[in-house]
């Protein structure tokens, strides 16, 4: 199974958060962009194993998910 992992930079602790989209809940954060993909695999593992043991459905994550960034054209303050 592939799932789609989203790396961001964490400008407060350093280092990269990494989401996982199709499994609500699933963070976790890397050093590096390395280490945040390995600990996402490890994030993604356990969640559903602990998905099995519950024998709730796992989720399949659909084919072609596009990351994308917008601008966002809002006149507010930058924080």
């Amino acid at each position: 199974m592939r799932y789609t992992v989203v790396l961001l930079p964490d400008p407060d602790q350093g280092g990269f958060v990494a989401y996982v989209p199709a499994l609500p809940g699933c963070v976790t954060q890397g050093e590096t962009l390395d280490e945040g993909l390995a600990m996402a695999e490890d994030a993604i593992n356990g969640y559903l194993e602990v998905l099995i043991e519950r024998g709730e459905p796992v989720p399949i994550e659909t084919e072609g998910a596009v990351i994308a960034t917008v601008e966002a054209r809002v006149a507010a303050p930058v924080a």
